[in-house]
């Protein structure tokens, strides 16, 4: 069968366990569930704990190796961010904010990605965790999970939408030291920006985002929005309206994803599983089940490429810890009970206290047309890529250091230095005629009221990575603001070269909404 068609990998059955097994490595820090955004924040990452409760009771644990991640390092995270965007991260406390006004409002750091007691500790800790997952996946694992992981909208330089560092850059420049070519895939609601950015000119990475497009964080995600240079047809932006249901994102996804495999052939894939996506959930406005969600895991799974899963986005938090405890479950091909066993967390799953939930009876707004016309595009555009660029590696840079501890005792596994294969180069931003659109003021993240806002300036994007500028109106903004700041691209110049390319445009001069209490 056709890959395009949906059938491109072999398909766990819906019940019971896949004959064939994957060495699934899981990590997780006990201390995650400490860290708090703040009181009335969505942001919660007490979930990662709810969920770790969960995979101990439906005896997942046992089934994976866990492992505690090694906090990533200063120069660990500046293979990708700015070093001193690194140091302030490091610095700040909430005792000392007050003192560094300028720096909070350039590193776009005090509102929606609040300064919290052991912000930086947080920030190696999931970055850790994502890194260290790729590290096991280039050493023969199948599967790497790190739900702690996926806070896909960080920038170079600055934090966004509840994002510090990002992560999932930091884990695919890791992969890409043994791997040609590496997928990402993005299935939280909200557009997978800060990924897209920094591989928007390269074909060594393809990044494909499934998510609510239209007035809505970050607001960017455009069908038009392709990639340039090297990397065109390489970023495949899916934009969806509210009420998206599982047989309708499946109708898209299955074979969407099935060409990109087909096509692009990907040495290892990298899949972020926000759970915002979810129906009922506090932010967000899709319908989908924890099945249907699931669904995305058990296809790119069937292909047997090795798999990082990584978490996200996600704000009703039992739902969040529901949907990644069966996905680990689909991972490790264990289809779960809908009875759940009791936990310390019991009574936050009341009053059925079942894994699975129903979806809601919310319109669907995305008609059959419309869908139709996106998959026709998409395939189009991918149809357009000359299969499975090949590139020649020079010399595999040196690997990350980033020892974990398999539970109680130490890994074996010694990571050398990372980091001398990327230059950091400030790029500067020249106008760009280009179609589109930087986004200044958009609705964000929220569910409490809205205010108003008036956008000043905006930045020039620069040329080189064909992201132009275009009018920007006036809008409505709520909770979540990104305003465009500098835009990450990695660039592949010569066989086995890996360059982060970067413009230090100058900080627009919109004001930051405050975040709203619910």
């Amino acid at each position: 069968m056709d890959a395009s068609t949906g059938g491109g990998g072999n398909s766990l059955p819906t019940t019971g366990a896949d004959g064939s097994k994957r060495r699934v490595c899981y990590f997780y820090d006990a201390e995650v569930g400490n860290y708090y955004y703040g009181q009335g924040h969505p942001m919660k990452p007490h979930r990662i704990r709810m969920t770790h409760a969960l995979l101990a009771h439906y005896g997942l644990l046992d089934q994976m190796q866990v492992l505690r991640p090694h906090p990533a390092r200063d120069r660990d995270l500046c293979r990708f961010h700015a070093d001193d965007y690194v140091a302030f991260l490091r610095s700040v406390t909430p005792e000392t904010q007050q003192d560094q006004i300028r720096a909070l409002k350039r590193f776009n750091v005090g509102e929606d990605c609040p300064v919290f007691d052991g912000l930086y500790s947080f920030c190696q800790t999931y970055a850790g965790g994502s890194v260290g997952g790729a590290v096991k996946l280039n050493h023969g694992h199948d599967i790497a999970i790190n739900w702690a992981g996926g806070l896909h909208h960080a920038k170079k330089c600055e934090a966004s939408g509840f994002c510090y560092v990002n992560d999932i850059v930091l884990a695919i420049l890791e992969l890409l030291k043994y791997h040609e070519r590496v997928l990402y895939v993005d299935i939280d609601i909200h557009h997978g920006d800060g990924v897209e950015e920094a591989f928007y000119t390269t074909d060594r990475v393809m990044t494909v985002s499934f998510h609510k497009f239209g007035d809505y964080f970050p607001g960017t995600g455009d069908i038009r929005d392709i990639g340039y240079s090297k990397g065109k047809y390489y970023s495949l932006n899916v934009p969806l309206d509210d009420g998206i249901d599982d047989e309708s994102y499946q109708s898209l996804f299955k074979p969407i994803m099935g060409k990109v495999m087909e096509v692009f052939r990907p040495g290892a894939v990298v899949l972020q599983c926000g759970a915002d996506s979810l129906s009922g959930d506090r932010l967000g406005c899709f319908n989908l089940s924890i099945k249907g969600h699931a669904e995305c895991v058990r296809f790119m799974r069937s292909f047997n490429v090795p798999l990082l899963l990584l978490g996200g986005g996600g704000y009703t938090i039992r739902n969040v810890a529901r949907c990644w405890c069966y996905e680990t479950g689909v991972a490790l091909g264990h289809e779960l009970t809908d009875k759940m066993p009791p936990n310390e967390y019991y009574e936050y799953f009341g009053p059925d206290y079942t894994l699975h939930v129903a979806p809601s009876n919310m319109e669907n707004k995305n008609t059959r047309h419309q869908l139709d016309d996106i998959r026709s595009k998409l395939l189009d555009n991918l149809s357009k890529l000359r299969h499975a660029p090949s590139v020649q590696f020079q010399e595999r840079p040196p690997e990350a250091e980033l020892p974990e501890q398999d539970e109680d005792k130490v890994n074996p596994d010694e990571r050398r230095d990372a980091g001398s294969d990327v230059e950091m180069n400030d790029v500067k931003p020249t106008e760009d005629s280009g179609r589109r659109s930087s986004i200044l003021s958009v609705r964000m993240k929220k569910e409490s009221a809205e205010t108003e806002a008036v956008d000043k300036d905006v930045d020039k994007v620069s040329a080189e990575h064909s992201r132009g500028t275009g009018p920007v109106s006036d809008g409505v903004g709520s909770s979540k603001q990104a305003p465009p700041n500098d835009t990450s691209s990695m660039a592949v110049d010569e066989p086995g070269a890996l360059k982060v390319d970067t413009e230090s445009s100058n900080k627009s001069q919109d004001q930051p909404m405050t975040y709203q209490k619910p």
